[in-house]
């Protein structure tokens, strides 16, 4: 079983398979390693024949502060099978190229392959849900959050419009998402919950017990009709132009990489970790947001 130095633990209770991302110290900024290990934990619940739900979450203070770009763990250069897309590998390729094969498997690839995950997943979500954490968060089917979680897309400040994983205006709505991309506030989960993003807010304190509830009775449904009523939920939400629409948002999204480094401020807008922690006045967040 895995131990508490892996950056995802996994354990079953009860038909519940609970994925935790376990990097606290960097508030669950997501490194390379942690997005395969959390592959591969959805992998072993989809294939073990006893868990009827996932439930996701994240260890310590926060759910997820995003993407990795500066924490000692980062590993951008690192080697990992593609799973998610038939691609080729980003290590060895330059600028656009490189950037392109890493988004593509990396971050899209993967939250279009959990989104497809075929027995119900339910994040519980504490704390900040950044950037690459809304990605997180979104790809499953529900989310309960507790009365202290607060969200986030503030890439904009890199001149990027939005995270890969484009959702926005599927689980926002249009002009909700156009405020939270055009200013990069912060939103509460009680206004996430007005907008239909969230489908449970309660106290931080019984966060755990009221989202076990939940994927419990939701464990108790015919897991044969919840895998086809998922699909069925997915494929009008593809119907509506989700999918479509991301594919072309990604490419919007690496043309902006890529003017960032023609003008000479990098593919990030020359903004850092330092910028981003300031930008979405959240001084106890730590590891902030990227994209890349």
């Amino acid at each position: 079983m895995p131990g508490e130095d892996d950056v995802v633990t996994y354990h079953v209770t009860n038909g519940v398979a609970i994925v935790t991302m376990n990097r606290p110290q960097y508030r669950n900024a997501q490194n390379s390693a942690m997005t395969y290990a959390l592959d591969a934990a959805f992998t072993h619940a989809v294939d073990d024949d006893d868990v009827r739900v996932i439930v996701l979450r994240g260890s310590g203070e926060h759910f997820s502060a995003g993407h990795d770009i500066g924490t000692p763990g980062r590993d951008h250069d690192a080697h990992y099978d593609n799973r998610a897309v038939l691609w080729w590998d980003h290590l060895g390729r330059a600028a656009g190229d490189q950037r392109f094969a890493r988004e593509t498997e990396v971050y899209l690839g993967m939250c279009r392959r959990w989104r497809e995950i075929p027995k119900p997943v339910v994040a519980m979500v504490h704390g900040a849900c950044i950037a690459g954490g809304l990605m997180l968060a979104w790809v499953c089917d529900l989310i309960v959050a507790a009365d202290d979680a607060f969200f986030s897309d503030p890439v904009l400040r890199m001149g990027i419009p939005g995270v890969e994983y484009f959702a926005h205006p599927w689980v926002l709505g249009t002009r909700f998402a156009k405020e939270i991309l055009y200013t990069g506030d912060r939103f509460t989960a009680q206004r996430a919950y007005e907008v239909g993003m969230v489908s449970r807010v309660v106290p931080r304190a019984g966060l755990e017990e009221e989202t076990m509830a939940l994927a419990s009775r939701i464990a108790a449904m015919p897991q044969f009709g919840l895998a086809l009523t998922k699909r069925s939920v997915n494929q009008c939400e593809d119907q509506m132009g989700l999918r479509s629409g991301m594919d072309a948002v990604f490419g919007l999204h690496h043309f902006a990489h890529a003017h960032n480094a023609e003008v000479g401020v990098g593919s990030l807008g020359g903004v850092d970790l330092a910028a981003m922690k300031t930008s979405t006045a959240t001084p106890d967040v730590g590891e902030s947001v990227s994209t890349c």
